[in-house]
């Protein structure tokens, strides 16, 4: 792949490089409520500017940009250190699912409130006893009155407490293959049927949550494709998660290496062997989940849909970054053990990325299977 922009991709960057000079609103307010209201308005201000939902068609209220373009987008977001989107679950997986999969009345009715964040989306897939392997979900759903009702629990869901809508497969066929019986809904967070518990986490802050659902209604217009068809639809999802993350993640793991490299000054360490072997080691690494990330943006490109290349960057990210801040921690010494804003919460955020979005086991079943075709592991 030629990695030089064109003058129309170096025409895009130099106009959304100025936007976000002039339009960044900087540093995130303390406190969750706080800092959530600040990134659904910063989302509203992209939206405003054309920026959220870049790549989605035009008629569903994106720009029609190339996915090159998209690339650009969240590389200049991470470089310029700005807030991240409220609703970044439904720019990124639910939006595209909704327009791959979704009927001509699903998209007039959630396309535009996910791009302004006036609708806030979840993802309802893990479960107590089925993690990264979805298809053995027990969360059921059965036909009534003209709907189904859903009985179950889904864990680990990211801003389930904010949000409008849920991204949520149920097995509605027991007696089918595990992979056969499963439908994706759409499920109205704010119902009786629904409840939700923050799971307060290492760092202090509860992003993930437990949903619980008793009979929660469903109508069948917000059954995204088929019956029994909703592994297929989920794959779309996951798929577009990982592909969709992967520059932000790359250009943020290159601006956490000079932050690490400042703190290798400021301690005098910058002739240390070792250190040096670990931050160029990191340095080398970090390359290369950038490039594996335009590896991925080209399959994508030829093919029209993300495909399994997508699951490397984030194995990779999630390497890169814990490595990263366990060396951050061993050149603070002594001190490690302390509170310190930034790396402190950098070294206990990174301890999920080898859980959040697919376990590093799943991923790299899914690129042993998938890209390299080895035989499927029994």
């Amino acid at each position: 792949m030629d990695l030089t922009l064109s003058p129309q991709e170096q025409a895009f960057r130099d106009e959304l490089r100025e936007w976000l000079e002039k339009n960044n609103p900087g540093q995130e307010p303390s406190g969750e409520q706080d800092m959530f209201k600040f990134r659904r308005e910063w989302q509203k201000t992209l939206h405003d500017a054309g920026y959220a939902g870049l790549s989605w068609p035009k008629e569903y209220g994106g720009r029609g940009a190339t996915l090159i373009e998209q690339a650009i987008f969240n590389e200049e977001m991470a470089r310029q250190k700005a807030p991240g989107l409220a609703n970044v679950l439904g720019l990124v997986m639910g939006g595209p699912v909704v327009i791959a999969h979704g009927t001509p009345e699903q998209k007039e009715r959630f396309l535009t409130p996910i791009l302004s964040a006036e609708e806030i989306w979840c993802q309802g897939f893990s479960e107590p006893e089925s993690g990264s392997d979805l298809a053995s979900l027990k969360t059921r759903a059965v036909k009534s009155n003209g709907g189904w009702n859903i009985t179950g629990q889904k864990v680990w869901t990211t801003y389930a407490h904010e949000a409008k809508w849920c991204m949520l497969v149920a097995r509605t066929d027991p007696d089918a293959p595990k992979h056969k019986g499963l439908t994706y809904f759409l499920m109205d967070m704010e119902q009786e049927g629904v409840q939700v518990r923050p799971l307060v986490q290492i760092t202090g802050e509860s992003e993930f949550n437990e949903i619980f659902m008793e009979d929660a209604y469903v109508p069948d217009e917000n059954v995204v494709g088929e019956p029994g068809q909703g592994w297929n639809v989920a794959i779309t999802t996951l798929m577009n998660e990982r592909a969709g993350l992967a520059f932000g993640s790359a250009v943020a793991v290159k601006l956490a290496l000079g932050d690490l490299m400042d703190l290798v000054r400021e301690r005098g360490l910058e002739e240390d062997p070792i250190i040096r072997q670990r931050v160029g080691q990191l340095y080398i690494e970090a390359e290369t989940l950038r490039l594996n990330a335009y590896r991925g943006l080209t399959s994508q490109m030829k093919h029209g849909i993300p495909g399994p290349e997508g699951s490397l960057p984030k194995w990779q990210w999630s390497d890169i970054n814990q490595a990263l801040t366990e060396l951050a921690m061993d050149i603070r010494g002594p001190e490690a053990p302390t509170v310190d804003e930034r790396w402190t919460y950098r070294f206990l955020r990174a301890r999920a990325n080898s859980i959040e979005g697919g376990t590093t086991e799943i991923l790299k079943n899914i690129i042993a299977e998938r890209v390299l075709g080895l035989p499927r592991m029994r």
